[in-house]
This record gives structure tokens, sequence and C-alpha cells, in this order.
């Protein structure tokens, strides 16, 4: 068996982290689906894929949410949190082989970042834009997106218009704003450990000491 593992919100500074692996026995089960790296795909397109992924692949997720990053980056990296995430599926899945997006700017070095948190054999092929060269990346970039637009939009039912939840968007950081700017601590689905966080709190302070 082979798998494929990607990851899906790694730098939202909303809403969780969703890492998704899917093992099959040959690459050939998904020729016909016309899987691609889900950035290259539309919502309604991840959707239709979603279950027909689901359908001929063993499927395994690993899900982080906000508070939980936060108390996370304090013992170790981001990259070192979503090494041992990708490690927890990949264990999930006891694949022969496992192709894996790297999030490290050298692609052995995360190769290795994984492999000493699994307790079987696996041979690790780690290289950066993965989710483009591999057919089992691809699948479980679209099944990791997935996931996480759901929960981003279960989070919007909550709060209100979130947006995608990444720094870059400007409605996240206007919704986020208003937030920080309403209530004496940031929202529980924030990453607290984000500039974007802390840059809003700052600025927050500086108008405070302004008004008094």
């Amino acid at each position: 068996m082979i798998c494929g593992v990607d990851e899906a919100g790694k730098g939202s500074v909303l809403g969780p982290l969703v890492v998704a692996g899917i093992s099959v026995s040959s690459e050939e089960r998904l020729d016909d689906l016309g899987v691609r790296d889900s950035k290259l795909l539309s919502p309604k397109e991840r959707e239709r894929l979603y279950p027909l992924i689901r359908k001929r692949c063993k499927v395994a997720t690993v899900t982080i949410d906000a508070q939980e990053i936060d108390a996370i980056r304090n013992e170790m990296t981001m990259n070192a949190c979503i090494a041992r995430a990708h490690a927890k599926v990949i264990a999930k899945l006891a694949p022969t082989r496992a192709y894996i997006d790297a999030c490290d700017v050298n692609c052995f070095r995360y190769a290795e970042m994984v492999r000493v948190h699994l307790s079987h054999e696996c041979e690790i092929v780690s290289e950066h834009h993965a989710d483009e060269k591999f057919v089992v990346v691809s699948a479980a970039s679209i099944v990791a997106k997935v996931l996480r637009d759901r929960e981003v939009a279960s989070l919007a039912k909550k709060y209100g218009e979130i947006g995608s939840g990444y720094p870059s968007d400007p409605v996240t950081v206007r919704w986020l704003s208003g937030y920080i700017g309403d209530h004496p601590m940031p929202p529980p689905i924030a990453r607290r450990s984000w500039k974007t966080v802390g840059n809003l709190l700052q600025k927050k302070t500086q108008r405070s000491l302004l008004d008094f």
C-alpha cells in the first residue's frame, strides 16, 4: 500500500489545521477521477470528488484546533507540529511508502522529522509541491481542504462571516479586528501565537493608551 498526505490550514489565523492521508494499492485507482491539487479545483469540484475518493481509498485525518496549535507551538515549531501530525496519519494507514508535501526547505530533513515519529518501517518520499506531482497527495489535499472548509463554515454559523481564516483575507482580518476591539481577549478560534493577532492586540493597547 502507498499513501499520500497533505494538510489544509497551515498558515490560517482562524480555525483548525486539518491533515489528511489516503492510501491505495496503486495510483491507478484514482486515474479516472480527474484528481488534481485542491488549490486548482473549485469548492464544488472538491466536494464532488470527496465522496469518490473516500469510496475508493482508506482515509485517515488529524484535526488540530487553534488553541491546541498555540499550546503545541510553546514546545515546537509549526513545521515540527505538522511533521508529527503527518506521522500520526501515516501510522493510521500503515503503508509501505508515503508521499508527503515537505513543510521544510530541506525535503530530506523533513522526511526525517516525520520518520522519527513512526514505529513501523515506511519509505518516506518528501518533496515540495507533492500535491502537484503525486495523485495520492492531490487526493489527500482534496480531503483535507474539504474537511477544513466545512469546519470554517461551521465556525461562521457561530461567529458570523469570518472569511477563509487566512491573514491575506480582508474579510478575516476585518472580523478579527472587530472582535478584538470589542472583547478583552481574542476569540477562541484564533491562533494567538500568530503575528496577525499580536499586531491587532498591540494596536488595541496603543489606542487604549491614547484614550487614557
